[in-house]
């Protein structure tokens, strides 16, 4: 069976799409080893289906879907999958783009690695713990740091400060 140049390209349209809209669903998760290492199937019993498909495939959320978006008391961000503190509410930021956004991680919070998943280098963002899947950083952000930690808000929860 042949396929055409057409076809070809179509295929790969539809792969990219679906890829942008969908996340990988590759089964990638950063790369290595880490503290807190589960099997697909424990992974799979910690979390929702959303926050698996996210942290575990790399998945994107809805922009403007969690309502961390609207979280503006002190407190912590901690990884949905481990509870890793992961950024202070002080470095949180509106960035418009329908994500939490931060400007900076705790120290030794997070890791990085490259993601070239839409045909370019961007700087995907794990859970230093246990490789879950966050987001992307870059560099449009606020000062200090000149960055935007862009997360999903599925693969993060919010603990409140305490008075």
């Amino acid at each position: 069976m042949s396929i055409s140049r057409r076809q070809m390209i179509g295929t790969g349209g539809i792969a990219a799409v679906t890829a942008l809209l969908f996340g990988t669903a590759m089964g990638r998760t950063a790369p290595g080893r880490f503290e807190l290492m589960l099997s697909d199937a424990e992974w799979r019993r910690r979390l929702s289906p959303q926050a698996y498909a996210v942290l575990r495939r790399e998945a994107t959320e809805r922009p403007y879907s969690s309502p961390l978006n609207d979280e503006h008391r002190p407190g912590t961000f901690v990884c949905a999958g481990c509870g890793l503190p992961l950024f202070s509410s002080r470095t949180k930021f509106d960035s418009g783009t329908g994500w939490p956004s931060f400007w900076r991680p705790l120290p030794r919070a997070v890791g990085t690695a490259t993601d070239r998943l839409l045909g370019y280098a961007r700087t995907e963002v794990h859970c230093r713990r246990c490789g879950g899947h966050l987001g992307h950083v870059f560099d449009d952000g606020p000062p200090p740091t000149g960055k935007r930690y862009c997360m999903n808000g599925v693969a993060l929860r919010f603990i409140p400060a305490r008075a």
